[in-house]
């Protein structure tokens, strides 16, 4: 968790609806939204929105899950949201039966939230590729339009 996500408070209104969802993964995971129970929730990453970006927001979830034949498991659970416009939209949830796993979806998430980077030399290549194909192309174009 990182430092920024420690000072914030978050409404009421916000913490009831990230618990709604994490009972409504709880229930796409097949667990007894009855018997079930969310321990805790928080939040761990808050990007703010800014005047040329959505933000997002990603939360953990810990509880005790009951599946069908009245087994008890321990679930950790994650729920990620797209902020726009001041309004967090469900990107998506999911429950996992061990800590490592929600881990690993983290670090794909943690992926997707970074930008592309023109210094890197495989973005630049890629970028001149296709101007360099458009440019190939629309000469082809040029050249059998003119000869018709």
């Amino acid at each position: 968790m990182n430092t920024h996500t420690q000072a914030l408070r978050f409404s009421e209104a916000t913490i009831r609806q990230v618990r709604l969802d994490c009972n409504r993964a709880m229930n796409r995971a097949r667990f007894c939204p009855q018997r079930s129970e969310i321990l805790q929730i928080r939040c761990i990453d808050n990007h703010l929105e800014t005047d040329h970006d959505f933000g997002n927001q990603l939360w953990y979830f810990e509880g005790v899950g009951v599946d069908e034949l009245d087994r008890r498991h321990a679930v950790y659970g994650v729920v990620e949201y797209s902020t726009q416009y001041g309004l967090n939209e469900l990107v998506e949830d999911g429950v996992f039966t061990t800590e490592g796993q929600r881990e690993r979806f983290r670090s794909l998430y943690e992926r997707e939230v970074q930008k592309p980077d023109w210094r890197r030399p495989l973005h630049r290549y890629a970028a001149a590729s296709i101007v360099a194909i458009s440019v190939i192309w629309l000469c082809y174009i040029l050249v059998r339009s003119v000869s018709v």
